[in-house]
């Protein structure tokens, strides 16, 4: 796999009332806390030491996502474009659920190797190779360097690709919340 040939900054949103919760989202939406506005605004901060000329801006549509686009991309007039690519993965019949909870109810999903491959044991879900390839293909479509605000599962699916690295390296690359991530020249880079 060769990293992708364009600059990208990549952003969680921020806590939001799930978050704080426990729950699990994926294409569900709750809003942003008093700290997800912070964490917003702490991107907003980050950026503002940054040469985003010529970047495009993309948003996953989810509400959360938008609502940290609106604080984090406030100096940028033009906004960002919503892409449903950029949406979290689908959680099926998890959605909702306290994370405390289905450990307890699936204890095998939640063990083994990956700290993350139980995404793929949501009963409905979209699973991790729906994921890549929804990734992929955005990836694809990007003809210039380009700041994304998505969600933490996805974030970590485009870094991993942008990066050229396996998809099941993906776990391996930091997440968090207030943070922009950067993906050049086959680099990644966290700004915090």
């Amino acid at each position: 796999m060769t990293f992708h040939r364009f600059p990208l900054y990549v952003l969680r949103h921020g806590q939001t009332e799930w978050n704080a919760e426990g729950r699990m989202q994926g294409w569900a939406d709750s809003p942003l806390t008093a700290q997800g506005r912070q964490d917003a605004a702490r991107q907003a901060a980050l950026l503002a030491d940054e040469d985003l000329a010529g970047f495009s801006f993309w948003v996953s549509p989810l509400g959360r996502a938008m609502q940290t686009a609106e604080i984090a991309l406030a100096a940028y007039p033009a906004g960002a474009t919503p892409h449903d690519d950029l949406r979290e993965i689908a959680m099926g019949e998890w959605t909702g659920r306290l994370r405390d909870e289905l450990v307890v109810e699936n204890p095998t999903a939640f063990a083994g190797d990956s700290i993350l491959g139980w995404y793929d044991h949501a009963p409905n879900g979209e699973g991790l190779l729906a994921l890549e390839a929804r990734c992929a293909a955005f990836l694809a479509t990007l003809d210039g360097p380009a700041v994304l605000v998505t969600h933490g599962i996805t974030s970590r699916m485009l870094r991993a690709l942008a990066l050229g690295q396996s998809p099941a390296t993906f776990a391996d690359l930091p997440g968090g919340q207030g943070n922009v991530h950067i993906v050049r020249d086959g680099r990644h880079e966290t700004l915090s």
